[in-house]
């Protein structure tokens, strides 16, 4: 098969379209002809081994195609050997294409458990993008933000596929929804998506902004942070509201004032991808028509990944990063 091979840590320019071997066949796994894989900036921690994957290596956490075996249009599901708790994932759980390879080829091969029937009205780029973005933002929103209707959430970094996710499903759910972003034009573009307003984070004083579109200036009932902005984020949330974080690459260390965090009787809930329980949880609301699909901001061809790392890391994009393997 062609395949997007890393063979050294690094840049973007590590990437080299190649021929590589087939998924070889095991028991319990299933390989799945894909027809377009998307990025997340997992990926780009993965090129610069961050994690240590094995050398060479396919990159590529996100997919969709068809299984081999059946013909069935199908959805990857990269959380893989969650286990059977819901709580936290199993000691042997991993990210697709940490170790194990991962999308960005025309094969991929994957436990049985991390496959789901392709939603009907989504394009092959659209059910590419869902899982990672979709079942992340599940996760924290629903089983570990506890979001419910009327509730109010504010959605730190517009832009990035978590956050125009986070918009469509708390939107979905029945919340009020306002966001942060580092632009003007991000904000804009979240509003066009189903945000309430915003505020640019790029000011110092942007969580007491941000608390004024709250409720009663009282403060967020809920707060995602998927950049690591969440020292400042707390100030926004409301007393007993829940801080739900899952990333960090804005910031990876975070001072917080301890006495405030205390007599605010805050939760503070750390969260990352989520377990085949959660991703059936999402497909049910997009069966419903309750999520829109996700926002697709470009599209690359498999062979251009280069391009694409680039483009994801310039941080200028809004949405999803797609390969099309054409």
């Amino acid at each position: 098969m062609r395949g997007v091979l890393l063979e050294s840590f690094g840049a973007a320019d590590q990437l080299r379209f190649a021929e590589t071997a087939d998924p070889v066949d095991r028991a319990g796994w299933v390989t799945v002809e894909l027809k377009a894989s998307a990025l997340n900036w997992h990926d780009v921690l993965v090129r610069q081994g961050r994690y240590n994957s094995p050398l060479p290596h396919v990159l590529g956490a996100d997919g969709a195609g068809v299984r081999t075996d059946t013909g069935e249009p199908v959805v990857v599901l990269p959380s893989v050997h969650w286990g059977d708790r819901d709580t936290a994932p199993g000691e042997d759980w991993e990210i697709l294409g940490d170790r194990v390879r991962g999308t960005y080829a025309e094969l991929v091969s994957v436990p049985v458990e991390c496959l789901a029937p392709k939603p009907e009205t989504y394009s092959w780029a659209e059910a590419a993008a869902l899982p990672l973005v979709g079942v992340t933002t599940y996760r924290a929103l629903v089983s570990r933000g506890r979001l419910t209707a009327g509730e109010s959430i504010l959605i730190v970094g517009a832009g990035g596929g978590v956050s125009t996710m986070a918009v469509a499903l708390a939107g979905g759910i029945g919340a009020t929804v306002h966001v942060t972003g580092s632009s003007k034009s991000k904000l804009e573009r979240a509003i066009e998506i189903g945000a309430g307003g915003g505020v640019l984070h790029t000011d110092d004083d942007w969580p007491e902004k941000a608390r004024a579109l709250s409720p009663g200036g009282a403060g967020f009932d809920v707060i995602l942070d998927p950049v690591g902005l969440w020292g400042s984020s707390i100030r926004a949330l409301r007393k007993g509201g829940r801080l739900v974080v899952l990333g960090a690459n804005v910031a990876e260390h975070a001072d917080i004032d301890i006495r405030h965090f205390y007599f605010g009787q805050f939760d503070l809930l750390g969260t990352t991808m989520g377990s085949p329980r959660d991703f059936a949880g999402l497909l049910d609301l997009v069966e419903a028509g309750a999520v829109r699909p996700p926002l697709i901001g470009e599209r690359f061809e498999l062979k251009d990944a280069v391009a694409a790392h680039r483009y994801l890391e310039s941080g200028e994009g809004f949405g999803k990063v797609v390969l099309e393997h054409v």
